[in-house]
């Protein structure tokens, strides 16, 4: 075989570029998630490549690729056979190796958004490596490597149904076995809103995955050699731009139009959706189809999303099964209508969109069927899901001994509610679970007060993991007005030992907890203390404190009442 440099190269770059995807995802993914999980959908980041790579090379690629089977291409482990009649002309079996492998470890990475802030680190190196080894090779095989999708003229250029619905599907059952945020719905099922921590780096993530899409689709024609190839590709770029911009703009207007305001995390999510839709055709349709292959990927993306949600009540964090999945879906049907020679609206009859829908739908069985198997067993066996404790902490120091992913800087506050029973090592008394510290209060009424009634302030610092409850026992009791601050501490036990590469980090590790101040003066303060200290209590190490604290005197601004009238509404 004669080899082509341009080509060669054209594959290389495109590799290179989509192995860049996986920095996209990781800032997607962490921007749209809280700041105690932020290491850890790194790592998974990380290891989805790192796992998938080996993998891949074992079983992978020779599933793929080494037959042409209807349903499976071979077993070639280590890929030493003879792959001449499907390599790219003039390109060499590593070049094209390396460029399928980036693409399996994209859609192994679609789930770890899904999945975020609750999945033990473990289960997910698992499912990644299943995926990469046997999942995406077996339906990649049916239509890229010749299988029977591939026969029958299915058409997906780039893989909006062979890697992001593929990926997508899989983030959609994991996402729903594994079960919401603690704190993600009410007790009525509404969906309450997480948010992530850092829309910067979400919008970095999204800039970056647009840039790589470049090489995603642009890369795929695996030739620059002839005028026909060159066109192509150019013709790849303009419709994969434009189905992106086009989705942008479209859920930026419709979420204003829903929202009242330009939402902007959906509108980074649409962004996506156009790209993920017109990755199955952008190398048949023309601009004007590109143009609405983004425009119906904006609807299908916010609907979507908020379908997940609201209806099914399964959580999302970052929106991946909208993007991939459903846009996935619905850009390989759209491929059947806007495909410039073969489409339904260029006078090809149904007949292609036919085959579209038939690969979709046998794609999503496929995935449906395998990835309920592999998160039932690991759920039934090492367990899929963090513990209750490990996921209100954040799975960075939990599951990486890792303080924080900011040092020096605040973490994100607990909004969620625990449901799971409190567990304590041994019984103790409520009266010696909480190490009360009492200032001297005066029993004279302070002068300044205007009403003369005794007011007096209450301090409670505790673990986050209690704070709704405790809120909601105190407005219960009658204390309504209430400052909750996001702080950063430790006791005499100098907290949780922490490592950084290995080395013990020496000084003293501050855990965040939340400070909660009241001033009571109708309600008791002995009851405010007595019920704080029953919710507060697990018997454990790190329970909280509570102070008290005399006040002179309180003004409201607005009014200029004191006192006892300044705490009461308006």
């Amino acid at each position: 075989m004669e080899f082509s440099a341009v080509n060669t190269i054209w594959v290389l770059v495109g590799a290179a570029l989509v192995f860049f995807m996986q920095a996209g995802f990781a800032m997607v993914e962490t921007g749209f998630t809280r700041a105690k999980n932020a290491g850890n959908i790194i790592m998974k980041n990380l290891m989805d490549f790192a796992i998938g790579t080996p993998l891949y090379w074992l079983t992978g690629f020779g599933i793929m690729f080494a037959g042409s089977g209807a349903f499976i291409g071979g077993f070639d482990p280590f890929v030493r056979g003879d792959y001449s009649a499907i390599l790219p002309a003039g390109v060499p079996l590593p070049a094209y190796l390396i460029f399928q492998t980036v693409f399996c470890a994209t859609a192994a990475t679609i789930v770890s958004g899904a999945m975020a802030e609750r999945t033990k680190f473990i289960s997910y190196c698992i499912y990644s490596a299943v995926i990469s080894a046997i999942v995406y090779p077996i339906s990649g095989h049916w239509i890229w490597g010749g299988g029977w999708l591939a026969q029958l003229g299915f058409h997906d250029f780039a893989g909006s149904t062979a890697v992001h619905m593929c990926g997508g599907v899989a983030a959609l059952i994991g996402a729903k076995i594994l079960g919401p945020r603690i704190g993600k719905y009410d007790k009525d099922g509404k969906p309450k809103a997480i948010l992530g921590h850092s829309l910067t780096l979400g919008a970095l993530g999204v800039f970056i995955l647009w840039f790589c899409w470049f090489g995603f689709n642009g890369c795929s024609t695996v030739a620059m050699d002839s005028d026909e190839a060159i066109y192509s590709a150019g013709n790849i770029f303009v419709t994969t731009n434009l189905a992106a911009a086009v989705a942008t703009v479209a859920v930026m207007i419709i979420t204003w139009i829903r929202y009242k305001k330009p939402d902007i995390s959906m509108t980074l999510n649409g962004s996506l959706a156009g790209l993920v839709a017109v990755t199955a055709g952008c190398d048949v349709v023309t601009p004007t189809g590109a143009f609405f292959i983004g425009l119906i990927a904006a609807f299908v993306v916010v609907f979507g999303i908020e379908f997940v949600d609201q209806v099914l009540k399964i959580d999302d964090p970052v929106g991946a099964v909208g993007v991939h999945c459903f846009c996935g879906a619905v850009g390989t049907l759209l491929t059947g209508l806007f495909d410039k020679e073969n489409g339904v609206f260029y006078g090809g009859g149904f007949h292609m969109l036919g085959i579209q829908l038939l690969g979709v739908v046998s794609v999503i069985l496929w995935v449906t069927i395998t990835m309920v198997i592999v998160f039932n067993l690991l759920k039934h066996t090492i367990g899929l899901r963090a513990s209750v404790e490990e996921e209100t902490k954040g799975l960075d120091v939990t599951e990486h001994n890792l303080a924080s992913s900011y040092a020096d800087f605040m973490p994100v506050v607990f909004t969620g509610r625990e449901d799971a029973p409190a567990v304590s090592a041994a019984p103790v008394s409520v009266e010696k679970s909480v190490p009360v510290e009492h200032f001297p209060q005066s029993e004279t009424t302070i002068s300044g007060n205007g009403s003369g009634a005794k007011l007096t302030k209450v301090v409670m610092i505790f673990n986050q993991s209690r704070f709704v409850a405790l809120k909601e026992a105190l407005t219960e009791l009658g204390v309504t007005g209430m400052t909750i601050t996001q702080v950063m501490g430790c006791g005499t036990q100098k907290g949780h030992t922490n490592y950084y590469r290995g080395i013990k980090v020496e000084e003293a590790a501050l855990l965040p907890k939340i400070k909660l101040e009241v001033v009571v003066s109708k309600v008791p303060v002995a009851d405010v203390i007595a019920l704080a200290k029953k919710v507060l209590y697990t018997g454990h190490i790190g329970d909280g404190k509570i102070f008290v604290y005399d006040v002179e005197n309180v003004v409201k601004v607005r009014t200029g009442e004191e006192g006892y009238d300044a705490l009461q509404g308006d």
